[in-house]
């Protein structure tokens, strides 16, 4: 944010690269590889609120 580097796209790329994972923390955790090909529910709901502070800031 203090870059100014923080946009849509790199948000969803973050969240998107979570799919190709295997989550070590957290509730999907106990998913081991079945985890594989999902996105981590923490980067979801992570991106959903860093894309409201963008709207909010870019208002």
């Amino acid at each position: 944010l203090k870059n100014n580097q923080l946009t849509a796209d790199v948000i969803e790329n973050a969240k998107e690269h979570t799919k190709n994972l295997v989550a070590k923390k957290g509730r999907a955790s106990y998913l081991g590889e079945r985890a594989i090909g999902h996105i981590d529910p923490g980067s979801a709901s992570s991106a959903i609120l860093f894309q409201t502070l963008l709207d909010v800031i870019h208002e």
